[in-house]
């Protein structure tokens, strides 16, 4: 009878310490509703479409599909 009052005090001034050690509700609920409002966001915005249909992505050499070619004076630094 001894053995088990000895193993419920242990099991209650164990768990101050697991209070103490585990983060507060409101910063769990926080991180809860970030990361379903970043889940919703990023579903509406998969199912919109690109932003910019239009624009042209970078091949893998470095060159930009579909635009003038490099050092055509079209730029934006001043020399043209």
């Amino acid at each position: 009878m001894d053995d088990s009052r000895r193993v419920a005090r242990g099991a209650d001034s164990a768990l101050p310490a697991l209070r103490k050690a585990a983060p507060p509700p409101a910063l769990c609920g926080f991180l809860l509703l970030l990361a379903v409002v970043f889940a919703v966001s990023h579903a509406a915005g998969a199912a919109v479409g690109p932003v910019a249909p239009g624009m042209h992505t970078t091949a893998p050499g470095g060159a930009v599909d579909g635009g003038p070619p490099a050092g055509t004076g079209h730029g934006h630094g001043g020399r043209d």
